[in-house]
């Protein structure tokens, strides 16, 4: 805490303590307390350096400009009873609090300004700091604690990333090699809720009933029988349990084959909704969640789907 004596030197100037009230309610720039002020740059930015030499402001760089705010611990108590004084005895401490308030509008109309420039485009352009697995990992936190089969898991990223909310993620896939790094990865970042089974999409090893959850995450399209493998799942899962099925839409891309070991050249929404209802899930919804701007375009389709019943409250809400 600067000395109460250093405290009351710097704060006997009027516009200095104009300029603290405001800063302490707001983080504002030189020019900004110009504008609410009515005063020079050169001035202002004079006041600015004594109050910080005084250990009462602090200041952070954005973008072009310097943002002051009341320092965290700038004087405690003495300064605050100093200012409370002040906000009574300065006559212009009113109109510089109506003057601020007028500053930050303008601040957001700035802002709102920018979002009106790019709304219909914003989604298509880059955003710095938006990314679908932040969404992911977002809405995982909103997900009730279950036992979930990812089928066709490969080396387990997928399951890796539902175990961080899941009760128990059963990874199945049929490549040992596959099964092989998908435990190494469990193990090496400390991961125990995964079990990693080798097996067939279409012959799951895993018990009736024994899943909350059932997850496709781009492997349909590799079984040789995908309307088998949405049995299976069926079969697996508790009554009133869900499906998740993201796959490549339906494309004419015959290379995928070659490339990628694909089986089937994606599903339409209408064969998938399909598979899905005679595989006996009911409430199917279906849409193309994402398309590639890149040749060949693969476009990204989503299935859900619910098995008659209802689930145990007990699986849905236990921690």
């Amino acid at each position: 805490m600067p000395p109460i004596i250093k405290i009351l030197r710097v704060v006997a100037d009027p516009n200095r303590l104009r300029i603290l009230l405001l800063l302490k309610s707001e983080e504002l720039s030189v020019a900004e307390l110009q504008e609410i002020l009515a005063m020079g740059q050169s001035t202002i930015s004079t006041h600015l350096s004594q109050l910080k030499q005084a250990g009462l402001l602090e200041d952070r760089r954005t973008g072009k400009s310097n943002l002051y705010r009341l320092a965290s611990d700038g004087g405690g108590s003495p300064l605050d009873e100093i200012l409370a004084s002040a906000e009574k005895e300065i006559a212009e401490a009113t109109a510089d609090q109506a003057a601020m308030r007028r500053v930050l509008r303008k601040r957001q109309d700035t802002m709102r300004s920018f979002f009106d420039s790019v709304a219909g485009r914003l989604g298509r352009d880059y955003v710095p700091g938006q990314s679908w697995k932040g969404v992911a990992e977002a809405l995982l936190r909103l997900m009730p604690p279950m036992t979930i089969a990812d089928l066709g898991a490969g080396e387990g990223v997928f399951a890796l990333l539902l175990a961080q909310r899941a009760k128990k993620v059963i990874a199945v896939d049929t490549s040992a090699k596959m099964i092989e790094v998908g435990r190494d990865q469990a193990h090496r970042h400390g991961v125990e809720n995964v079990e990693f089974r080798l097996g067939d999409m279409e012959e799951v090893p895993i018990a009736d009933g024994e899943v909350d959850l059932v997850f496709f995450s781009q492997s349909l399209h590799h079984a040789l029988h995908p309307e088998r493998a949405l049995e299976e799942a069926a079969r697996i899962l508790q009554p009133g349990g869900r499906i998740v099925v993201l796959d490549l839409a339906k494309h004419r891309f015959e290379e995928a084959r070659e490339l990628y070991a694909d089986e089937w050249l994606g599903f339409s929404e209408a064969e998938l909704e399909g598979m899905l209802e005679m595989a006996g899930f009911r409430d199917v919804q279906t849409s193309v969640v994402h398309k590639e701007p890149e040749t060949p375009q693969f476009q990204t389709l989503l299935a859900v789907g619910n098995k008659a019943g209802n689930a145990p409250v007990s699986n849905v809400n236990s921690e």
